[in-house]
């Protein structure tokens, strides 16, 4: 383990959260709130180490991905301890459990609460649990490799990049991998100041808007209000809807269309399904709830709604989808294991991987029916090696291990299955409603500790695509950590390199 490399990039971490705590600090002062001098008492702490850290730059930056995975996994708890802090010290969630629960659902951009009245929050804390899913949509640490100079090499920072990118791979889009990072967040951004714009066009105010359009760009779903989008017009409903779905397609095909390779763009399997299955289940959906609304046009808004507020993981509600018709309901849920694309803000499995999945069992087929033939995946025109299939296969064994799991320490809780069912799939997934008891209308504020905690598991296993927090677990990860052994070794190692 390159300890030194670790500490530098966990600190830059810490600092960029004080800085990022500093905007709620603002809010709280234009709108008068005294709670400003609780977020600046977390603020000014990680400002002052993240520039202590910034004087003592490591001699070697070289890591390799198990590091990678590390300072994920690490950084994520790191934020979400730090970040829940100011909910508690504010009073406005006093329970500290319950304040850990609220943030890490903000930076995972899951949207699962526990607040049962929304409005009674400060706009600082309702900036705040916003702004967290803007810095957790794309991540943390792809956004520290957009500003700082990290040496080391596109290896190192690629392993940086893959650990926390969603999606079975990750791949440069221009030569300089610092460039590929920059040009997703300026694609994130740039989409996110459109939707700006639109939603004060369409009525918002901009205290709304800002809000809304920041859980909306990282698919978190946190609402200022405890009707969620559904208060809004239905302009605003049809603009967040788009947008839920913009931000749940891969960014490769944003900068593809950007950058004149609609061929390429067009040729992303991947994407093409997302759009099917969007388009047939928001057809399913209307027409299954069609008797029970006011019109066809009332119900394709909330189906189209509901679908690219589920498929995308964002979690923004216009209506109680937990009593809508079974089959309505059936298709939400599946809808949450499948998730978004891979290389966009989205939750869930990924598109993506169903897709290698369905091909990979294809293969199997005509292997059998012709014993001879030798054949291989294909995606995007690409042949895709055997290492991405395995890694597939493994992902979707995990997945299902730790939602037994989950599911099995829910039990316990002596409520119904379908509430325990999908409270799981939804914070694996990082939606944040579920059905019954966890439904739009309602909360997660009547779990236990221990199953508050188990679901927090859930929302940071999900969101870091399963392996970066679960190698926290791994006893010979700390046996690295604490080895003086292999420090030593790897600053010997980097003195033969530079030799």
């Amino acid at each position: 383990m390159n300890h030194s490399v670790i500490r530098f990039i966990l600190g830059y971490v810490i600092g960029f959260l004080g800085l990022f705590l500093m905007l709620p600090v603002l809010v709280a002062l234009i709108y008068r709130e005294d709670v400003w001098f609780d977020y600046a008492i977390v603020a000014l702490p990680c400002l002052i180490l993240g520039i202590i850290n910034s004087y003592f730059r490591p001699k070697n930056f070289t890591f390799y991905l198990k590091e990678g995975f590390f300072c994920t996994g690490a950084s994520w708890v790191v934020l979400s301890v730090i970040g829940a802090l100011p909910l508690t010290i504010t009073g406005e969630i006093p329970h500290y459990i319950d304040a850990l629960f609220e943030a890490v659902s903000g930076f995972t951009t899951t949207g699962a609460s526990i607040l049962e009245n929304v409005e009674s929050l400060s706009h600082a804390s309702l900036f705040w649990r916003s702004f967290t899913h803007l810095v957790g949509g794309m991540g943390v640490l792809v956004f520290l490799l957009t500003v700082i100079p990290l040496a080391g090499g596109d290896g190192s920072q690629f392993n940086l990049m893959k650990a926390e990118s969603p999606g079975p791979s990750v791949g440069k889009l221009v030569p300089k991998l610092k460039n590929t990072a920059q040009m997703l967040y300026l694609i994130y951004l740039g989409l996110c100041a459109l939707e700006i714009f639109l939603l004060l066009c369409a009525g918002m105010t901009p205290f709304e808007a800002i809000n809304t359009a920041i859980a909306t760009a990282g698919t978190g779903g946190f609402g200022i209000y405890s009707s969620s989008i559904g208060g809004f017009n239905v302009a605003c409903q049809w603009i967040v809807a788009v947008f839920m779905f913009i931000f749940g397609v891969n960014f490769n095909f944003y900068y593809y269309m950007l950058f004149h390779h609609a061929r390429l763009a067009f040729r992303m399997e991947e994407v093409r399904m997302y759009s099917f299955l969007t388009a047939l289940s928001i057809g399913i959906i209307t027409v299954n709830i069609l008797g029970s609304s006011a019109g066809l046009f009332d119900a394709l808004t909330k189906a189209a709604f509901q679908v690219t507020s589920i498929q995308s993981s964002t979690g923004f509600s216009t209506a109680d989808f937990a009593v809508w018709p079974q089959t309505s309901r059936c298709v939400l849920v599946l809808l949450m294991f499948i998730g978004a694309c891979a290389g966009s803000t989205g939750g869930g499995i990924k598109v993506s991987r169903f897709v290698l999945m369905g091909k990979a069992v294809h293969k199997e087929l005509i292997s059998y029916i012709h014993p001879r033939s030798v054949r291989k995946t294909m995606m995007d025109g690409k042949p895709v090696n055997h290492e991405t299939i395995r890694s597939n296969n493994v992902f979707f064994g995990t997945f299902m291990l730790i939602f037994f799991v989950s599911v099995f320490v829910l039990s316990f809780e002596n409520i119904d299955f379908s509430t325990v069912f999908t409270a799981v799939i939804a914070t694996m997934s990082n939606i944040g409603p579920g059905l019954s008891l966890v439904g739009p209308a309602a909360n997660y504020a009547f779990f236990s500790d221990i199953s508050k905690i188990m679901l927090i598991f859930d929302m940071l296993a999900g969101r870091l695509e399963l392996f970066p927090i679960l190698m926290l677990f791994h006893p010979n990860i700390w046996k690295d950590v604490f080895s003086k052994r292999r420090c030593k070794e790897l600053k010997h190692a980097g003195k033969i390199l530079k030799q």
